[in-house]
């Protein structure tokens, strides 16, 4: 009987309904259509997150809204509710270049701040920045570093298009 007990418990952590097993300050990347998700682990099965706000409304991160909003809510939810139909992992992929902050004050900054509106910004500040400063102290977030690259490289690209665009009409009208 105590065998089986423990056989219980030990499939209980690593079951479908939480993958990797996530402990209380576990960073959790939800992996959205176009783009990733991110909360922190509470524990007993809640995570704090951060949602746009539009018009004082919560908008879905699946929304395109988010895109455009401005300021967003910090919410304690279930980590269920959150991840919805999408998947998840526990992603802690910072804790090597920045050193996790005690658990004791990841959860007590973590308290203070549910509940309330924060600034939101896809690029500078969004829900990877928010769970990433709670955790290490420091704001990062490699998703808006890659999309900031990205932007930069395309705005680039289309001014050496239109250089080439103007250097070609100059040289054609010269032949003429």
């Amino acid at each position: 009987m105590t065998r089986f007990k423990s056989e219980m418990a030990f499939n209980d952590c690593f079951s479908l309904k939480y993958p990797g097993n996530p402990k209380p300050g576990d960073l959790i990347e939800v992996f959205r259509p176009g783009y990733q998700h991110w909360a922190m682990y509470l524990g007993d099965g809640y995570v704090i997150n951060i949602a746009p706000l539009e018009d004082s409304i919560p908008a879905s991160f699946t929304s395109a809204k988010s895109v455009f909003s401005r300021k967003a809510l910090v919410k304690m939810q279930l980590l269920k509710d959150v991840v919805g139909n999408d998947t998840y992992r526990v992603n802690n992929k910072y804790d090597e270049t920045y050193p996790p902050l005690p658990m004791e004050e990841v959860i007590q900054r973590s308290e203070f701040v549910i509940g309330q509106e924060v600034e939101y910004d896809i690029l500078v500040n969004n829900c990877e920045h928010f769970v990433t400063l709670l955790r290490y102290g420091e704001g990062v977030s490699e998703q808006a570093n890659k999309a900031v690259s990205t932007i930069g490289f395309m705005t680039a690209v289309a001014g050496v298009f239109s250089f080439l665009g103007l250097f070609s009409k100059r040289q054609r009208a010269n032949y003429y």
